[in-house]
């Protein structure tokens, strides 16, 4: 069975997942370090952690394997999930995969290298429309595609 986790503190496609996954009768385990109010459907399960270091990110590590698929922008996390198995893609539907994730990585700790020695600032690009339908598109295909293997 395809179950889907969302690591939801920062994700602004919940909505969208929560469409797919329903169109699709798949549980969606929206992980968060707090209460958020959430559609009412019991294909939908809040998981609270504690307020700990990646405490989230650790539920979600520790309880998806192959078969799910994980949303998330944090790549350590989907460097975590990838070596269980797992499909995990970012909110702009961009898929991580074993072959990219080293180079992600890299980036990751060079761009906060560079941010700690004020060579560079600000994060991360602006979330567009175009970004939302890449990521509608790639989670449709993903989810098809775990259902024909």
């Amino acid at each position: 069975m395809i179950r889907i986790f969302i690591d939801a503190d920062a994700c602004p496609v919940k909505d969208e997942i929560y469409r797919v996954a329903g169109r699709h009768k798949l549980t969606s385990y929206v992980v968060s370090n707090s209460w958020l109010r959430l559609p009412q459907s019991p294909l939908i399960e809040q998981v609270v952690v504690d307020d700990g270091f990646d405490a989230a990110d650790n539920w979600i590590a520790d309880n998806c394997g192959p078969k799910d698929v994980i949303i998330t922008s944090d790549i350590p996390l989907a460097d975590r999930c990838l070596k269980v198995g797992s499909t995990v893609l970012g909110p702009t539907g961009k898929p991580f995969t074993n072959a990219s994730i080293g180079m992600k990585l890299a980036m990751r700790d060079l761009n906060t290298h560079l941010r700690d020695t004020g060579e560079i600032s600000g994060y991360n690009a602006s979330f567009t429309k175009k970004d939302r339908s890449n990521f509608l598109n790639a989670l449709e295909n993903t989810i098809q595609k775990l259902k024909r293997s």
